[in-house]
């Protein structure tokens, strides 16, 4: 009988602006290689973690850079996957945020790269289809926000 564990994650859809366009930061996960946005466990290092520093402190550990919650709402995704004879349901809160200063090149040993990129690229360069979806979800509520629609 295969056994199954609960994880739960936070982390960020980052975006900045640049003149006239918005580019949107993706990571390069060591060891399986999936590109997506930066997440982390919550409370893996800091007993009773809020979920809204979780997601911060993932975005500058795996992409190397400070941003700003713009959202409270989170934007959840669910999946599963297996590891040896653990089936793993993992659930990811992700913060829509904005850059506020730092590196991409400046993210910790878990990720192979981080980078900033376009629209067009990032829906290029997302593995996962949830990531994908996270994504638009993101958008939208960054266009529902007056001072920031630029669509």
């Amino acid at each position: 009988m295969t056994k199954t564990v609960s994880e739960h994650s936070a982390g960020g859809v980052v975006y900045k602006k640049d003149n006239n366009l918005i580019l949107w930061l993706v990571v390069k996960h060591k060891g399986p290689g999936h590109w997506g946005f930066p997440k982390g466990h919550i409370g893996d290092t800091i007993m009773d973690e809020p979920m809204q520093a979780a997601a911060l402190r993932e975005v500058k550990e795996e992409g190397g850079v400070i941003a700003q919650i713009i959202s409270t709402q989170p934007i959840v995704t669910n999946y599963f996957f297996q590891r040896g004879l653990v089936l793993h349901h993992k659930t990811v809160h992700y913060f829509l945020m904005e850059y506020q200063s730092g590196d991409a090149n400046n993210h910790d040993h878990e990720v192979e790269e981080a980078k900033f990129v376009n629209e067009e690229n990032l829906l290029k360069t997302l593995t996962h289809k949830n990531d994908r979806g996270a994504f638009e979800r993101a958008k939208e509520i960054l266009g529902s926000q007056s001072s920031l629609a630029v669509w």
